[in-house]
Order: structure tokens, then sequence, then C-alpha cells
């Protein structure tokens, strides 16, 4: 629990800084990732994730980065479930996922998936990510995700003003497609080159009615107190629902349930947050599973109470989105 009442359920943990996408929003062309020793092992990262569900973490969210590019992705998973019983999920770019590896993942321990896709024309999406991967790629990810039971799946998207904005009720089709859920999150200052232009964010309520100009929409009111979106289904029965995430118009910090973890081992109360407590060196000089624990709840016990990204106060944290975690 932190100071300001909020009991902490959700641990988000980095296993690397490595990502095959350099979206424009994240992480610029020539960014330099930690080397591989500064990284947290895999004996360190289940010992922290066993740990955390003592002090009554229930879902543990592996980002990255990509998490797929980790070598010993199968080993983290197989030995956080070995070690725990709490939900397993990856966040991921899906332009790596097979049948074959998900089935393999899934498996050991892996619940599901959560899939970003910023657009649906090639063009566009070459540009946002600067890969040289595909919307079918992602698409034929989230597919392969679907048949391997990791569900509910969910995908998640960036709309920036000028760039991908127009393709809301395109995106948001993708739910009643496939039957998932869409979740729009707004545009923020998470960028390596730290360029965010606030005129280039588009609000939750806006995106909302670009989507209802197309699908009506009904609120599905069962959305958790902790959920970071706030969620609707379509108005005529189409399966699928839409999720929109605003954490610079309408701020859910009030409720937040998350702590997270970098993949160099440093402990963030808030993705915003401006100070970091160095977990990975008392992993690495021998502390005890009591003395981690203890420093964890200090750890959470400075969760600020709000980031503020609308305050004039606001400051940008160094690091992006990538070294930070998803």
């Amino acid at each position: 629990m932190d100071s300001h009442g909020r009991v902490i359920r959700d641990l988000r943990i980095s296993i690397t800084d490595r990502c095959n996408f350099r979206c424009v929003y994240c992480m610029e062309p020539d960014v330099r990732f930690a080397a591989r020793e500064a990284l947290l092992t895999t004996a360190e990262i289940v010992r922290v994730a066993r740990i955390a569900e003592s002090l009554g973490v229930r879902k543990i969210r592996l980002t990255g980065g990509e998490p797929t590019l980790h070598p010993d992705l199968t080993g983290i998973i197989a030995g956080i479930r070995a070690a725990t019983s709490v939900e397993i999920a990856m966040i991921t770019n899906a332009s790596l996922l097979t049948r074959r590896s998900l089935g393999e993942w899934k498996n050991t321990g892996l619940g599901r998936v959560t899939i970003s896709i910023d657009s649906l024309r090639e063009d566009r999406f070459a540009r946002m990510t600067r890969s040289t991967s595909s919307p079918g790629d992602v698409l034929a990810g989230m597919e392969a995700a679907i048949a391997e039971g990791l569900t509910p799946c969910k995908l998640n998207a960036v709309l920036i003003r000028g760039f991908n904005d127009d393709e809301a009720a395109d995106l948001a089709g993708l739910a009643r497609t496939y039957g998932v859920e869409v979740r729009f999150i707004e545009y923020m200052p998470l960028d390596s080159g730290h360029t965010w232009d606030a005129s280039k964010w588009v609000s939750a309520a806006e995106t909302r009615s670009a989507v209802e100009a197309r699908f009506p929409l009904v609120a599905c009111g069962d959305d958790e107190a902790s959920s970071t979106s706030r969620n609707f289904a379509f108005a005529d029965g189409a399966p699928g629902r839409v999720g929109f995430i605003a954490p610079v118009s309408s701020p859910f910090c009030g409720a937040c349930s998350r702590l997270r973890l970098t993949a160099d081992g440093k402990v963030r109360p808030c993705l915003f947050s401006t100070t970091e407590w160095d977990l990975r060196a008392m992993l690495r000089d021998g502390a005890s599973d009591e003395r981690l624990e203890a420093f964890l709840i200090d750890a959470t016990w400075t969760k600020q109470p709000g980031h503020g990204i609308a305050s004039p106060e606001f400051r940008q944290p160094e690091r992006p989105m990538s070294a930070i975690g998803g």
C-alpha cells in the first residue's frame, strides 16, 4: 500500500529495453540500449516476482522494449509460474509472434497478450514504427494469439494529430471483426527525444466522437476502480469492445494499482516518476528476502499522488517508454 491508501496489485516488469521498432512517440532511431550485464537475469526477475506476490501483487505484465526479443522469455514465464500463482500477461508489438512460440509460452504459464497497433495503412505504419514490419504482420500475430487461447486479447493504439488520428474508427473496427478490445491511449510525453508536442495530442473525448460517428457505443459499466480504461460496447450488439485511456485529459491516478520494474532493476512507483529505487544493487549484494520486501514496501510508499501532465510544473522523465517498460 502507498501513502495515499492505494493498494498495489499489478507489477509491470520490463525484461528488456531492446525493441525492433522505433516508434515516433517512444524511441529515436539512434537510441543506445543498456549493456546486457546491466539487465536483470531470469533468476532475479523470478525472485522479485515471488517476493512481490508475497506483498499482495496478483498480476504481472511482462513488457519491454519488445519482450519477445528476450532470449529466455520462455524461462522467465516458466520461472514466474513455478514460483507464483499470479496472472501473467505480456505486452508486445506482435511482429514476431508465431503459433509455435505462443503455444510454448502459454504452456509454461502465459495467460494473455496485449498488442500495440497504431495504423492499418502500410505507409503510415512504416513511418510510425520506423520498421520493416507491416500492419499485416501485427494482425497475423494477434490472430495467432487468439488461436492459442491467449485471451482476452487487447489492442492498444496511440493517435497523433495530423498523423493517424483519422484512423480511429478503422482501428475500432478491429474490435468488431475479431471480437477483441481496442483501446486508444492518449499521446504522452515519454519519447527519448523529448520532442512531445501538445498540439499533436488527441483527447480521448475527441477519439470517442470519431469512433461513434461510425459505430455508436454504450458504456459497459463494469470497469474496475483501478482500470486505466473506460470501456464501451457497440450499440448494435457487435462483438468486441472499445476502451479509452486518458492519462492527459482525465488522469486515473487516484485509483492506480501499479508498480514498475525497469529492465535494469530500478523500481518506479509511477510511469512518470523522476526518482527511481535501485533494486538490482540489493539483489546482487546478497540482500535477504526480508530486506527486499522492506525495500519494495518503502519504494511503494513514495508513490506520488499523480503525474500532473497538464500542470505547468510537469517534468518529463529522463527515460523514454522503452527504457521504463510499457
